[in-house]
């Protein structure tokens, strides 16, 4: 057996696979079935789950249980490791007096809390992230290819832009209600020293102070700053990694190597975190801003910081932040995916359905 077939048993999910012999599903099953019968006839329906040695059928529920695995690895990892960014860009938001500048900030936080207090906060980061980057991978897979059903092969080519654009926005709506909480929990613990010292202490503490209903007082801001962020994530991404193959390469996308094709993916993401930085900016600020103070409205928000310091107060961190973070986001994702047998995402356009005379033309020929 092949080293990477070894890895791939050692390493993934056993709810991704079945074994070859039990794919047959009853008609009562809540999956729809595929066009295909089942091997031996029999007429029971029957989807393909397969198995690690073969490619997971695309849209299959497999397929979409490895985009899901592979948005909580992406999310949830990259986003525990800039912990420490987070801290000083949180900080910076909510007292630029004390925290003037990044080197400022990094050199307050270690005298006051020491090496440790760098990673205030990573558990709510590790957990709100991964259940976030579930949703907004999985369901990013899922509403593309619905819209694009829904569009039609012709059209679903024609505006593409479109379709990455509303399927990243239906997606980011649902991850960002699994985000909420811990997001809010997340920069109290890190903007207010003695409040907690993470999730298991700070969420009932959060809960007593403000009730239930105070951990979702920034989804509004929240979407404000995910919804655009993660539309502009998917739609520059996905036509970056395009332009970067049709003009920058010389061979087709298929011909590459899987490590090439991760070398894109990463540069690709870099390069779209950049602009997702500066689009959700000020949304940014106010998520910070509101998490941090009781009863503090997007009024109070604007009136202390005005709309330059939403703007730019703390923007070139969070660039160097988000743009690592994208591509290295972009590059597990795709190394999950070429893991488990499937393509990495983005760089090639799918050609238009056949009209039904090329169709009719190609049957006679």
């Amino acid at each position: 057996m092949a080293l990477s077939d070894l890895s791939r048993e050692s390493l993934l999910p056993s709810f991704l696979y079945a074994p070859s012999a039990a794919r047959s599903f009853a008609a009562a099953s809540r999956f729809p079935a595929s066009p295909a019968a089942a091997p031996g006839g029999g007429g029971a329906p029957s989807f393909p789950i397969q198995a690690p040695k073969e490619k997971i059928e695309m849209y299959s529920p497999a397929f979409y249980a490895a985009c899901t695995a592979g948005g909580i690895a992406s999310c949830g990892l990259t986003h525990m490791a800039v912990t420490p960014l987070d801290l000083v860009k949180c900080n910076m938001q909510i007292d630029p007096a004390k925290y003037k500048s990044i080197s400022s900030g990094f050199g307050i936080l270690a005298k006051e809390q020491g090496v440790r207090g760098f990673f205030r906060g990573w558990v709510p980061t590790l957990l709100g992230y991964s259940a976030q980057g579930a949703c907004k991978f999985g369901f990013y897979e899922f509403f593309k290819k619905y819209y694009s059903d829904i569009a039609g092969p012709e059209y679903a080519v024609k505006y593409k832009t479109l379709i990455y654009l509303a399927g990243s926005a239906s997606a980011e709506v649902i991850a960002d209600v699994a985000l909420c909480p811990f997001e809010a929990v997340k920069v109290r613990v890190q903007t207010q020293p003695g409040f907690a010292r993470g999730l298991s202490d700070g969420l009932p503490k959060f809960i007593r102070s403000e009730g239930a209903l105070g951990l979702y007082k920034g989804i509004v801001p929240l979407w404000g700053r995910q919804i655009p962020y993660t539309m502009m994530k998917f739609a520059s991404f996905e036509t970056i990694v395009e332009l970067i193959y049709k003009h920058a390469v010389p061979v087709p996308k298929s011909e590459c190597s899987k490590p090439f094709q991760l070398g894109i993916s990463f540069a690709g993401g870099y390069v779209a975190g950049v602009f997702c930085a500066i689009v959700s900016h000020p949304a940014d600020n106010l998520v910070s801003f509101l998490n941090n103070a009781k009863g503090a409205t997007v009024g109070d928000a604007v009136k202390k910081l005005g709309l330059w310091g939403l703007f730019t107060r703390g923007l070139p961190l969070r660039i160097v932040m988000i743009g690592t973070l994208t591509g290295a986001q972009w590059g597990i994702y795709d190394a999950f995916k070429v893991m488990v047998g499937l393509p990495t995402t983005g760089g090639v356009t799918p050609a238009p359905a056949p009209t039904a005379e090329e169709a009719a033309l190609k049957a006679s020929a």
